[in-house]
This record gives C-alpha cells, structure tokens and sequence, in this order.
C-alpha cells in the first residue's frame, strides 16, 4: 500500500541533501549543517513511528517530525533571506515543507481523535 507522507518525506529529504551539497560547495556550513538534521529528520521521525510502541508513542513522533519540518522552513527562509538559495529553489523547498506540515498536521489530529 502507498504511503504518501513517507514517499514525500523522504523525496524531501533528498532535496534537502542535494541542497546542502550545494551550500557547502559555497561553503555555507553552519546552516547547511542544521538544515540537514532538521530536514532528513521528518522522514526518520515518520519512519520511528510506523514501529511505535502504541499510539501515543505514534503522536508523539508525528509531533517531532512536525517541529523538525517547522524548523527547516525557518532554514530555508534565513537562506532566501542571505540569499544563499534562488527564489526558485526557496519556493520548490518551501512548497514541499508546507505541504508535509499539513499531511504531518492531518495525521497527528486524525490519530488524537482516534485515541478518544
């Protein structure tokens, strides 16, 4: 069975490695240092939680991986900002965030109205 929120975070999180690639060829690596954990650790969140100890363990890794997700938009803004990345990359990278924070966001509410 498809699962859309692993696919997406994990195609995230190669755009993320190829971006960081790309930032230490410019040698950027303080940023490029903490978007890349933040960045790889969505899809790594989402997988721990396909082998939760229960449910709220499950919740709970969905929570992280949406502050993780948070956190690399904060990235990817302070790199359009010092204009570190072009308007084009921002936006692709930007998009996919956003739309990951929604599913992560969708999940989390779904599965806490399923606890009760």
């Amino acid at each position: 069975m498809k699962n859309i929120v692993k696919e997406k975070s994990f195609a995230f999180a190669v755009e993320i490695v190829n971006l960081c690639r790309e930032l230490q060829e410019q040698k950027e690596f303080a940023i490029s240092k903490q978007l890349i954990r933040s960045g790889t650790a969505v899809g790594a969140l989402i997988r721990e939680a396909e082998h939760a100890e229960s449910k709220k363990d499950f919740i709970h890794k969905f929570a992280i991986a949406q502050k993780e997700c948070n956190e690399t938009l904060y990235w990817l803004q302070l790199l359009i900002a010092t204009k570190y990345i072009s308007e084009t990359a921002f936006n692709k990278l930007e998009h996919d965030a956003i739309e990951l924070l929604k599913l992560i966001t969708s999940i989390i509410k779904s599965s806490k109205a399923n606890l009760r």
